[in-house]
Parts: structure tokens; C-alpha cells; sequence
């Protein structure tokens, strides 16, 4: 075999790991507060590499960095890189199980944790996950708006003991799966932000950085950014860290799957960081730039919120890098029900394209090699005016006049 051929073989080894990985996480059950699952496949995985060092916070969010020592940072040097993405996904989490009495046999009652519309709870199917291991399948009878959650009844298939309180219900959608191109999978959202961060950190540990890089795994997130919160106020976050927060947003005509992972400027309560925003936009750039068939987008990404708001509220340095999401958070067919308003709609599996979360790999590997911080907008703009001031009849400025900005 040459070295091109060992060279793509390799490459081929390491994408169906990284599409393993992908597969395992994203079929895993998880709910907000209840990411158990996740936390388990994520410790064994640490566990399997001596030079990771994993750490849990009080609220349960995990970090993982490079078990070596780091010297502290000198004066000029890159600050820590935080990629980050979160453990929870929309789900059911049961309350109460069946108490025996007549009439309620085989009924289940469950809280909903996160943000699905009205046309898709009644009559939809779910598997709830018992700590066993069975799955065991039901329909869901009746759905309460409630405060903080969701309130369900559900049926299920078959009565008998096995369901108990503070079990994972989620979508009965199929297991995830590739197909055409394409991950089917019961949570990509943000499952597969998850795997990739894991993938390029898996790859970073074999690189030499001169940058540390360390992930963080929030909790709760669907329901209100509580794990991201919680880092912040713990102090989980290292002081002047940059943080990549990594998503599955909803993809629109202007945003769609396939063409690429997308440096994410904003959302629907913020704009991100400008200038780490623009170095990651660049990082990418310079990828397309050596190889033509790397694809990436620049969008606002407006169909929801994501972490990077919180952690720049708590005045963090942060943007976010998400994959184009299909059937977001399991709505089929959600532009229907939000120009129709039907009473009953169905749910299907989040699909995301492969290249585009194996392009979302290369990215986060980039940025952790070389990610440097843009020249700083006014910078630019001073460096403009002393050269091309002489248009406007003006004198030049010269080195020793105060910024025009001063």
C-alpha cells in the first residue's frame, strides 16, 4: 500500500469511528435533567483515553481537557478554547406510573421537557425507556399546558410493572440511522453537536496545540440554558476562554442541509461575539481556500436561542457553529402546521447530512489548531482612513494624531 493509500484509508477509519459515535449518541434517550445515558456513554469513552480528563461541576455539566498540565497564559498569548454543546433534547419524563386502580390500569403520567407544538402530543406514539433497559411502548391520550411543564397522559401498549417515576419517554421515530446522505436520528438536537465536539477533541489530543482546548457538556438546556447558567455562576468556564457553542439549528431555504456547518452570527435574542464570530468565519474560509470542496455557510440562524446567548450576558466571550437541522425538535412537516394550524400532526426522526457533520468535525479541528483572533474591525478601519483619506481633500492623518475614534 503507498502513502496516499494508507493515508485515505486511514481518513476512511476515522469517519466511520466518528459516524459510530454519532449513531450512539444520537439514539441515546435523554430529557433536561435527566441526561444519565449521555453522561454514562461520555465517561466511558474519557475512560477509554488516559490523556483526557474529565470533571463534573456541581449542576452535573461536564467539562474534558487534556489531563497534562498547561502553563498559564502569557501576556499576548491565545486564550482557552471552550467548544460546547449540550446533553438534553426534548423529551417526556415520567411522573407517576399506573397505581393499579380500576380504570387507570396501563395509564402513565408524564412531564414534558422542552418545546414541541400542540398538534403533535395527542394520539402520538412514544417508547418509554425503562431503567431496565425494556422499552415500552404507549400513546399519548391527553397533553395539559402546564407550568413549568407539559403535563401527559399516556396508555401503554401492554399493562404490567417495569414503568417507574423518573423514567425517559421519548418520539417512538425509529432508531437513528443513515440513509442517503442523511442521519435519521431520535435527537441530533444536540446529540450530534455532542459527537463532533468528541471527534475533534479525539483528533486535537493527537495534535501539538500551542492553544488548550477543553469541551463543555451543559444539562438542561431545553429548558432554559440552566446548565449554561449554572457553568457560569460556578465558575466553570475559565477566565477569558472563547467559547464555540455548538448547535443543531433549524434550517430554512437560506440555511439548508447539505450545504455546509454554519458559522452562526447570531440568534433570535442576540448577536454573537463579532470578532470571534468572524475569526471562526475566516478559519473556514481558509479551509475552503485549500480545499474547494469544504462548504460553509454564514447565517443569522434566527429560528431559536442557543448557549452562546447566555454565556455572553454573563460577559463570556462566545459565538456558535451549528448544523442545518431538519424536523426540528421531532416536528414533521412544521411549516404546514405553522401556516395551517391543523389539530394533529406527526412526528419523525431530526435529520442532519453527514458531510455537513463531518465538515463540522474539520472545522472544530481547525479552530483548535490554528484558530487565531481577527485583526480588530477598528483597527481596520484607522489603517483605511490614513490610507485614503487624500479623497476627501483632507490632510492624511499621520502616526502622531490621536484615532479618529479617540
Amino acid at each position: 500500500m503507498t502513502t496516499t493509500e494508507s493515508t485515505v484509508a486511514a481518513a476512511s477509519t476515522m469517519r466511520e469511528q466518528h459516524e459510530s459515535w454519532l449513531l450512539a449518541l444520537t439514539g441515546t434517550p435523554t430529557a433536561a435533567g435527566r441526561e444519565d445515558r449521555v453522561i454514562a456513554w461520555i465517561e466511558r469513552w474519557a475512560e477509554e483515553r488516559p490523556a483526557a480528563l474529565l470533571e463534573r461541576d456541581r449542576a452535573g455539566n461536564l467539562t474534558i481537557r487534556r489531563r497534562t498540565t498547561v502553563p498559564a497564559p502569557v501576556p499576548g498569548a491565545a486564550h482557552e478554547l471552550v467548544l460546547e454543546a449540550h446533553l438534553d433534547h426534548p423529551a417526556f419524563v415520567v411522573e407517576r406510573a399506573s397505581d393499579g386502580a380500576a380504570g387507570r390500569e396501563g395509564l402513565v403520567e408524564l412531564s414534558f421537557r422542552g418545546s414541541v407544538r400542540d398538534p403533535y402530543f395527542v394520539d402520538g406514539r412514544i417508547v418509554i425507556h425503562a431503567a431496565d433497559g425494556a422499552p415500552r411502548g404507549a400513546t399519548v391520550l391527553e397533553a395539559t399546558p402546564a407550568q413549568p411543564f407539559r403535563r401527559c397522559i399516556a396508555r401503554l401498549d401492554d399493562a404490567g410493572p417495569g414503568v417507574a417515576e423518573g423514567d425517559i419517554a421519548t418520539w417512538d421515530v425509529g432508531p437513528a440511522r443513515i440513509e442517503g446522505g442523511r442521519l435519521h436520528a431520535p435527537a441530533c438536537d444536540d446529540l450530534a453537536a455532542v459527537a463532533a465536539a468528541l471527534c475533534a477533541f479525539d483528533v486535537l489530543l493527537e495534535a501539538d496545540i500551542a492553544t488548550p482546548v477543553r469541551l463543555l457538556f451543559t444539562r438542561a438546556e431545553e429548558i432554559g440554558f440552566i446548565g449554561a447558567i449554572r457553568a457560569c455562576r460556578l465558575g466553570t468556564i475559565p477566565e477569558g476562554a472563547r467559547i464555540i457553542a455548538l448547535e443543531n439549528s433549524r434550517s430554512f431555504a437560506e440555511s439548508p442541509i447539505g450545504a455546509g456547518p454554519i458559522v452562526r452570527v447570531g440568534d433570535r435574542l442576540s448577536t454573537f461575539d463579532p470578532e470571534l464570530t468572524r475569526a471562526v468565519a475566516q478559519t473556514a474560509a481558509a479551509l475552503e481556500a485549500e480545499d474547494p470542496t469544504f462548504r460553509w455557510q454564514r447565517r443569522l440562524m434566527p429560528g431559536g436561542a442557543c448557549e452562546a446567548t447566555a454565556f455572553g450576558a454573563f460577559g463570556h466571550t462566545a459565538t456558535c457553529v451549528c448544523l442545518p437541522l431538519g424536523n426540528y425538535h421531532n416536528m414533521g412537516d412544521l411549516e404546514r402546521v405553522e401556516s395551517e394550524h391543523p389539530a394533529k400532526s406527526a412526528v419523525a426522526a431530526e435529520t442532519i447530512a453527514i458531510a455537513d457533520f463531518h465538515g463540522l468535525v474539520r472545522l472544530l479541528v481547525a479552530c483548535g489548531t490554528h484558530l487565531s483572533m481577527a485583526e480588530p474591525v477598528m483597527v481596520l478601519l484607522d489603517r483605511l482612513e490614513r490610507e485614503r483619506a487624500f479623497v476627501l481633500g483632507e490632510p492624511v492623518p499621520g502616526a502622531g494624531d490621536p484615532p479618529p475614534h479617540g
